[in-house]
């Protein structure tokens, strides 16, 4: 089995694809992040691509966008991910995939480098194909724009701070903020009642689908239905013409994945996000 590096992301699209497409809701982080490389080279300007393969046939792959955690597929063969790790020859903050290939390669780099694997999030990866409505509650969904842009970051860093348990900081907020508002498969939404009371940014297109998230509402505003209707209402603006909509949540939130599996999301599998501890 070779390891190898790809420079181009369109060739690594190309040769994984059979690879991530066999299950495209599991895959949909690597799709959206490859795609976004390929479609908006100046959003991530620092990358790795790693294919491994057996023959002409592709059954491993890995990406990264530094500062951000490795992502990992699910292999055709176990031994792939050890290969993965073997050849990635960079410091690794840690690994952020679906169960059980983001534990196997965390095992992997452990037993390569000593690190020490910790779970920091358990999480949900869950996909939506019909949204099932809410009750119909006040307010409004719109579309975010230029003028909106200092909630945004203000939202964007307080989600990251409650959801992860850090501060982005502001040059990383404007920076994801700013895509948002510019790509063309990307967005954010607000909920309004009388004032903004809840967001939910869209991106990260696969070939059949596209990703939800952050979605995020101001303690103040919380247990009011915003959320499940402005998610419900979008979700369906976003499956015109599309299979999918997927989203990640925080198993630790039971009350989130309560809402978006009353709004029709159904679980595809369990996903962590893992540090590598020295």
């Amino acid at each position: 089995m070779d390891v190898r590096r790809v420079e181009d992301p369109a060739d690594f699209l190309a040769a994984a694809s059979p690879l991530l497409m066999a299950d495209e809701a599991r895959h949909n982080l690597m799709l959206g992040i490859a795609g976004t490389l390929r479609d908006h080279p100046s959003h991530y300007p620092d990358y790795g691509l790693w294919l491994a393969e057996d023959g002409s046939k592709t059954v491993g792959a890995a990406l990264r966008t530094p500062p951000h955690n490795l992502v990992v597929a699910r292999p055709r063969h176990d031994s792939a991910l050890e290969a993965l790790a073997a050849a990635i020859d960079e410091e690794l903050p840690g690994v952020g995939s679906a169960q059980p290939e983001a534990d196997a390669f965390a095992a992997a780099w452990a037993a390569k480098t000593g690190a020490k694997p910790r779970t920091h999030r358990a999480q949900g990866l869950f996909a939506l194909e019909r949204v099932e409505h809410p009750p119909t509650i006040s307010g409004r969904m719109r579309d975010a724009g230029g003028a909106d842009r200092p909630l945004l970051l203000d939202w964007f860093e307080a989600f990251a701070e409650e959801a992860i348990g850090e501060s982005p900081g502001p040059e990383s907020a404007a920076h994801t903020v700013d895509h948002r508002l510019e790509a063309e498969q990307a967005g954010v939404s607000l909920w309004e009642d009388g004032r903004p009371v809840s967001l939910a940014s869209f991106g990260n297109p696969t070939p059949n689908g596209i990703r939800i998230g952050p979605v995020y509402t101001p303690p103040e505003y919380r247990r009011r239905g915003y959320a499940s209707a402005l998610v419900a209402e979008l979700s369906e603006r976003l499956l015109a013409g599309r299979r999918f909509c997927f989203l990640f949540t925080d198993l630790a939130n039971p009350t989130a994945n309560r809402i978006y599996e009353q709004i029709g999301y159904r679980r595809v599998c369990e996903a962590a996000e893992i540090v590598f501890e020295s």
